[in-house]
């Protein structure tokens, strides 16, 4: 692995953590960070060997959003410096944010499943790097919220897209104009977090249920994962198609044999994701 300077990545079995490294700065996104972001995801994207990536923040918050010296250091399109050859848009400010994009959505493409520990804060950018992964865990106090028209902006990180597909429409465009910050209880109610937990439990019950979810057969994972996303694309009608689809590999795998064998056997069985 690539050795990083603002992020941390490792792995323990099949289970990878990422962790944001700034905490004197609460985890605050600067340029240098998404080049990271999206480099780590360009080495991770399709790595056979994960089954479930954890993303957390190292001390009291998940990220604080950007880092305001972004703004005061030059013009947010410096982003797009250095990054990978090759142009996403004629207009640069719209291909440098593009590129800044792909630092999240390498963890809703990713073939694994993708979990968000979040603690402290997940403010702006923080909130969308969550909005990107599969599964959110809150601890209770924690506070959330996309600020961006503080800034005159809006979310440009996936946060226009991915919100509205957890919380409905409406109440993603109420967050984002009134710039709400929301604390856990509030977040879990409307369903913007799938679990609530007592900050102290954070770490040890999402481990769990990243175990879990690496223990089931990987090849069915990644179809469903797939299958569940396309419904939010595609008409039912095709839907199920897509669904069948993935289904039929998942019936002509190793993986399938082993689980009907490891159930006549009554053992735990053995996936290789093949």
């Amino acid at each position: 692995m690539t050795a990083y300077e603002t992020i941390e990545f490792e792995r323990e079995g099949t289970v990878g953590r990422l962790t944001l490294a700034r905490p004197d700065r609460l985890n605050s996104f600067t340029i240098a960070m998404w080049r990271e972001m999206q480099a780590l995801g360009n080495e991770l994207r399709d790595d056979a060997e994960l089954r479930v990536v954890v993303v957390t923040g190292r001390g009291r918050a998940f990220s604080s959003g950007i880092d305001t010296t972004v703004f005061t250091s030059g013009s947010p399109d410096a982003i797009e410096e250095g990054a990978d050859a090759g142009s996403r848009h004629a207009d640069p400010t719209v291909d440098g944010i593009l590129r800044t994009q792909e630092a999240f959505s390498w963890l809703a493409e990713a073939r694994y499943p993708t979990i968000a520990a979040v603690r402290g804060y997940a403010l702006g950018a923080g909130l969308q790097l969550a909005l990107a992964c599969d599964i959110r865990v809150f601890a209770r106090g924690t506070q959330v919220g996309l600020l961006e028209h503080k800034y005159g902006i809006l979310p440009d990180l996936g946060g226009t897209q991915r919100l509205p597909r957890v919380v409905g429409a409406s109440k993603a465009k109420e967050l984002i104009w009134t710039a709400a910050r929301i604390d856990a209880e509030e977040s879990y109610r409307i369903g913007l977090c799938d679990r609530l937990v007592d900050d102290a439990d954070l770490d040890s019950e999402v481990a769990a249920l990243a175990s879990t979810i690496a223990a089931q057969p990987p090849l069915a994972v990644q179809g469903a994962k797939r299958a569940v996303d396309a419904s939010d694309q595609l008409p039912v009608a095709e839907g199920l198609v897509f669904e069948a689809e993935r289904q039929r590999e998942c019936l002509r795998s190793a993986d399938m044999r082993e689980a009907i064998t490891a159930l006549v056997e009554q053992r735990a069985p053995v996936y290789e994701g093949r």
